[in-house]
């Protein structure tokens, strides 16, 4: 079928052989090269459709923005001239992200716009909400985890989105990856905001850009800021848990904060989280992506021996668990300490997990952690209290391969150690949790994988593409990471004593100096400031 973009055609439907509408008479082939198939909706400055362009072998499909102002009062028009305008720049400037569709043309015909994109093949989050259900928590954590360095890049590009919402967020078909997506009320440009001023301030706009209810206080009044996205996507996680719209959630009148907690059962961590994104004023809410990836990261809940006595990373020359070592130096502080409540449920709940992860409590016939003393005291010593979990499913190298290669990313909590799976091919793997012990990996590639909390003590991974993995608290202690590239991933609290990275590629890697003091590294390693055998 061809499609007629007139806005005002009665009849937009055509044959697909069709060089003029049928109904209105205007040409079916915009540009003379792309030939539109569908349409994908309508919003307030314009259209959006498939279409494939017949000039290119193969006609490979893509998406047609198409901006139509309303009336032509010259004031509309050029505040929609506007827009087109700045997506086409940021989408030049930040579409060579895998996870953000690229821009393929851009140009004016017959007094409307069109962008023309890549065409991402999947379904809104949105969309997945309704088919597939509400997100629990760990697919919340999952979420925030793959999104936010999405939202980090864009952000280092100096760009606000101003419209993250479910509906702007595709999983695609291919892979799984989540892709942000419609930039049309971006903002290139912020100004830093002063906080110690009276008066809140940020980037000044023409007109207020947003979707109602996802948008926060300071863009609407047109100050966006970066905070404003990280509001967003805090609202964006309400939606996904409660499937409810934002118009559909009380507000408190007094603060104007969102009442979501009575609708959600969630961890006091996430809890803590998600009302910090939330923050109605902007001096209250997280200031930058990261700040979220690192509160993401304390995960783990250590109890001080002393009732209603919060742990902070500042009181880690304290002991919070009587059975666990004291914080070593080469690590931060206590990064996974949190306040806990003082009610006896939760101190029989942590009772309980104490005794389960104690690897010398065998009485009443309880078994040994496997993961013995470095995983009950954390990595590299940290005290850690994890929930209990069932008996580690073991799965055989072919098992894991078959699976993959039908679809499945996720083998969280699985028992892999001493596999070989030499030079597989496993992008995006999930493995946080597992016990990977002594796995042979060398070779393989595993970029993007996430490996949070996963045992690697020992393992082989000597060339392996490890690029954008995220490590957080994971046991990398003893591990050959030779020449491995681990450029760009996160391995902050992440256990590297004993960790051969000679050779390895740390250039952008997220750690600190301490961690990598405990390792062994040359001068061929290529260090996170992109120096080869210097420091940072």
């Amino acid at each position: 079928m061809s499609y007629c973009v007139n806005p005002d055609c009665p009849q937009p439907k055509n044959p697909i052989d069709a060089f003029l509408c049928q109904a209105c008479g205007a040409r079916l082939l915009v540009r003379n090269r792309y030939r539109v198939t569908k349409s994908l909706g309508q919003g307030g400055f314009g259209a959006t459709f498939v279409a494939i362009d017949v000039s290119l072998p193969g006609e490979p499909i893509c998406v047609i923005k198409q901006l139509r102002p309303s009336n032509n009062h010259e004031k509309f028009l050029r505040m929609a001239r506007e827009l087109f305008e700045r997506e086409a720049r940021t989408l030049g400037k930040i579409g060579n992200h895998p996870q953000i569709p690229r821009l393929l043309d851009f140009f004016e015909e017959r007094r409307n716009f069109y962008l023309v994109q890549e065409y991402v093949s999947g379904h809104t989050i949105h969309q997945e909400v309704k088919q597939m259900g509400l997100f629990k928590e760990e697919k919340i954590r999952d979420f925030l985890i793959e999104i936010l360095p999405v939202i980090t890049y864009i952000h280092s590009q100096q760009v606000i989105h101003r419209d993250i919402k479910p509906a702007n967020i595709l999983r695609r078909e291919q892979d799984g990856k989540l892709v942000l997506i419609d930039f049309g009320a971006v903002k290139n440009y912020v100004a830093q905001m002063e906080p110690q001023e009276g008066v809140e301030q940020g980037s000044n706009t023409q007109f207020a850009v947003g979707t109602s209810g996802y948008a926060p206080p300071e863009q609407l009044a047109m100050r966006p800021i970066f905070a404003s996205d990280i509001y967003a996507l805090g609202v964006t996680c309400i939606y996904l848990m409660t499937g409810k719209s934002p118009k559909d959630i009380e507000y408190n009148p007094s603060t104007g904060e969102m009442m979501w907690q009575k609708h959600v059962h969630l961890s006091k961590h996430l809890t803590q989280v998600l009302s910090k994104m939330l923050e109605v004023s902007v001096r209250y809410r997280y200031q930058s992506v990261e700040e979220i990836q690192r509160a993401l990261a304390t995960t783990s809940v250590a109890v001080d021996s002393r009732p209603n006595e919060v742990a902070r990373p500042g009181n880690s020359h304290r002991n919070p668990l009587p059975l666990a070592q004291a914080v070593p130096p080469g690590l931060p502080g206590n990064p996974n300490t949190l306040a806990t409540s003082a009610s006896k449920r939760m101190a029989d709940r942590i009772k309980e997990q104490r005794e389960v992860r104690d690897p010398t409590n065998i009485k009443n016939g309880s078994e040994p952690s496997r993961f013995g003393a470095d995983l009950r005291t954390g990595m590299g010593g940290i005290p850690v209290i994890q929930t209990p979990r069932r008996e580690q499913l073991k799965q055989t190298a072919q098992e894991i391969l078959a699976s993959f290669r039908r679809g499945q990313r996720t083998f969280s909590e699985m028992d892999i150690s001493s596999l070989d799976l030499s030079k597989a091919h496993l992008p995006g793997i999930t493995l946080s949790n597992a016990n990977c012990a002594y796995i042979n990996l060398q070779g393989a590639n595993l970029s993007a994988g996430k490996f949070d909390k996963a045992d690697l003590s020992g393992a082989v991974l000597k060339d392996t593409v490890l690029s954008k993995g995220y490590f957080s608290y994971a046991n990398l202690q003893n591990a050959d990471l030779r020449g491995a590239d681990l450029s760009e991933a996160y391995l902050n609290y992440a256990n590297l004593h004993g960790a051969n990275l000679c050779g390895a590629n740390l250039k952008g890697v997220k750690v600190t100096e301490e961690q990598l003091n405990q390792a062994k590294t040359n001068f061929m390693t290529v260090f996170p400031n992109g120096k080869r055998g210097g420091f940072w």
